[in-house]
């Protein structure tokens, strides 16, 4: 290839040599602008920091919404990525067989969790692989509706499952249907049916919408696209009593807030409450590959799910299985929950000092490194464009909250990196 100053990258680093305006340029004519993004082109990621063409190293304060958890190309999850396309066990294999790579993560995944659904019996978990998140959101509406047409006599098609305000579980047209963010659906309808709305963290209206045809209940434990919100103590207990007693599936979204990030393993375990079915995706397979997982137990899983309810061709390959094992390795023994809880305490307790010295900071929430800074007239966005000339990538959540959740792998002199720069923006 003929390189150019032109076209080259400063250092180097990276897939390509063609220059950033060349690439703003191909994205403008060729991509489509459903993400407002700031004009930053990432060449390289690694462990917490992410490195431009010309020599920037910005510390990554949202790990793709908790995607890399375990940092940016884990030398452990790449390594095992290699060896299988390598070693020629990572191609994707049709479902109409098995492979060694699937049965190996489904027991890795199912015996990590306790048991789930345990109303239903004590004969284990299973687990249904799909790739974005979304499709297992999917998997568990699913779920929750067949268990009210089979399981509660509610005819088909008149199935509700309850969801809550500033939810997010993604963008298909289902998701948008019951979002409570109206410019997510506006202009895609029809819309689907089926779903009606309590506010987060209010077990009144949650009782108060269920009917005859209520089938389940659809849940974030903690939420963080609608805001970085903490629901008040008590509350899922309270949704796992309701679900009891009115025979509903009790299910957890923990796409972005489970494996560690808010400092448990799972978030549900905050509350002890253990949900019918929990959806996983993102740091399940370290960043590197798609994959999502919804979990229930055996029982409700034999019961909904048999050959024709359900298919993806990519959905449990081998070489995202690979990477589910890989990064659920990682999980368990470099202890991210443990320095999650660890490092969120820290940098929890010196954003509220710096809150309290602030004239812009609202508010501060979090549990481990899952921590929101709202802004007191809302312009986070702003904040987070500050924070970029300074090094440090962060995004806003509902346009009014900084999210600051980095990958848990960060260190003491990494956390306090990000500090610096909050103070900068905050106070000075």
């Amino acid at each position: 290839m003929n390189k150019t100053a032109s076209s080259m990258t400063k250092s180097g680093i990276g897939y390509s040599d063609a220059s950033d305006a060349r690439i703003l340029e191909l994205n403008t004519l060729y991509g489509a602008s459903h993400y407002a993004r700031m004009n930053t082109i990432i060449r390289k990621a690694e462990g917490a920091w992410l490195y431009t063409g010309d020599g920037r190293k910005i510390i990554d304060c949202l790990a793709a919404y908790s995607a890399a958890n375990p940092g940016h190309h884990h030398p452990r999850i790449v390594a095992a990525l290699t060896n299988a396309l390598q070693k020629g066990f990572g191609s994707v294999i049709s479902n109409v067989v098995y492979t060694d790579t699937a049965a190996l993560f489904l027991e890795k995944l199912c015996n990590l969790l306790p048991q789930l659904a345990p109303r239903f019996g004590a004969g284990g978990n299973k687990a249904l692989c799909k790739n974005a998140g979304v499709e297992s959101v999917e998997t568990a509406i699913k779920l929750a509706r067949y268990y009210g047409f089979k399981q509660k006599s509610i005819p088909d098609g008149k199935q509700e499952i309850i969801v809550f305000s500033n939810n997010f579980h993604g963008r298909m047209i289902t998701e948008v249907s019951f979002s409570t963010s109206e410019h997510y659906k506006e202009g895609f309808g029809p819309l689907t049916p089926g779903f009606r709305t309590a506010s987060f963290g209010n077990l009144t209206e949650v009782e108060n919408l269920i009917n005859d045809n209520t089938c389940g209940i659809l849940v974030e434990p903690m939420q963080g696209e609608g805001g970085m919100y903490i629901p008040p103590r008590g509350f899922l207990k309270g949704l796992r009593e309701l679900a009891d007693r009115n025979d509903l599936l009790l299910v957890f979204d923990e796409i972005q807030v489970g494996l560690g990030r808010t400092g448990r393993d799972f978030c549900f375990q905050h509350e002890g409450v253990i949900p019918d079915a929990i959806i996983l995706g993102k740091a399940i397979s370290g960043g590197l590959v798609p994959l999502s997982v919804m979990v229930t137990s055996s029982e409700l899983m034999d019961l909904v799910f048999r050959p024709g309810t359900d298919g993806s061709t990519y959905g449990g390959y081998p070489l995202a299985m690979v990477a589910g094992l890989a990064a659920l390795g990682v999980f368990q023994e470099e202890k991210l929950s443990a320095r999650s809880v660890e490092t969120g305490k820290y940098l929890k307790e010196k954003i509220l000092d710096i809150a309290e010295r602030s004239p812009y900071v609202k508010e501060v929430r979090g549990s481990g490194l899952f921590i929101g800074i709202e802004i007191k007239k809302g312009d986070a966005t702003g904040y987070c464009a500050q924070l970029l000339n300074l090094d440090m990538l962060a995004n806003d959540s509902h346009h009014h909250t900084i999210r600051i959740s980095p990958p848990l792998i960060i260190d003491r002199s990494e956390a306090d990196y990000i500090l610096e720069r909050l103070e900068k923006v905050l106070v000075d």
